[in-house]
This record gives structure tokens, C-alpha cells and sequence, in this order.
């Protein structure tokens, strides 16, 4: 063989080791990756569980604070809406029967 058909073959032979060196670090990068999303799966099921009951606990709490919320809305409306007819019965020179213990 002829010295550049030799430096051709050790080019090639040498870009082909670089190629399969870049495929094992890609295929050890990507199993180390897949390894990792699976051992947090596998190791924190029990703080899932934790994280969820802490979120349904939430939520139960978050409904009855809005529950309250609106309650006191509906009380000043209602309370509003009566001082208006309150009011109104004034202006007319009549009033709301009320009964005295």
C-alpha cells in the first residue's frame, strides 16, 4: 500500500473511532439521564403521596375560606339592600315592623 492510501485509512479509521466515541458518550449520557428520571420515581412515591394529601388539604381549605368570603359579601349586600328600604319606607313616612321583647 502506497503512504496516502495508509494516511487515508488511519483518517477514516480515526474519524470512526471519534464517531463511536461521541455515540458511547451519547447512549452513557442518555441511560445516565433515564436512570436519574426513574430513581427520583422510584425513591419519592411516598413524599408524592405526602405532596398530594397536602393539596387536597389545601384545596378543602381554599373552599371553605371562599365559602366564608362569600357569605360576608352576601351579608353587607343584604344588609346595603335593607338600609336602601330602610330608607325608602323613611321617605315615604312608613317603616319596618319591628318587635321589641
Amino acid at each position: 500500500m502506497s503512504v496516502e492510501k495508509m494516511t487515508k485509512v488511519e483518517e477514516s479509521f480515526q474519524r470512526a473511532m471519534g464517531l463511536k466515541k461521541m455515540v458511547d458518550r451519547w447512549r452513557n449520557s442518555h441511560t445516565h439521564c433515564l436512570w436519574q428520571m426513574t430513581l427520583g420515581q422510584r425513591r419519592n412515591p411516598y413524599a408524592t403521596l405526602r405532596m398530594q394529601d397536602t393539596m387536597v388539604q389545601e384545596l378543602a381549605l381554599a373552599k371553605k375560606q371562599l365559602l366564608m368570603v362569600r357569605q360576608a359579601a352576601l351579608h353587607q349586600l343584604f344588609e346595603k339592600e335593607h338600609q336602601q328600604y330602610q330608607q325608602e319606607l323613611n321617605q315615604m313616612g312608613k317603616a319596618f315592623y319591628i318587635e321589641r321583647f
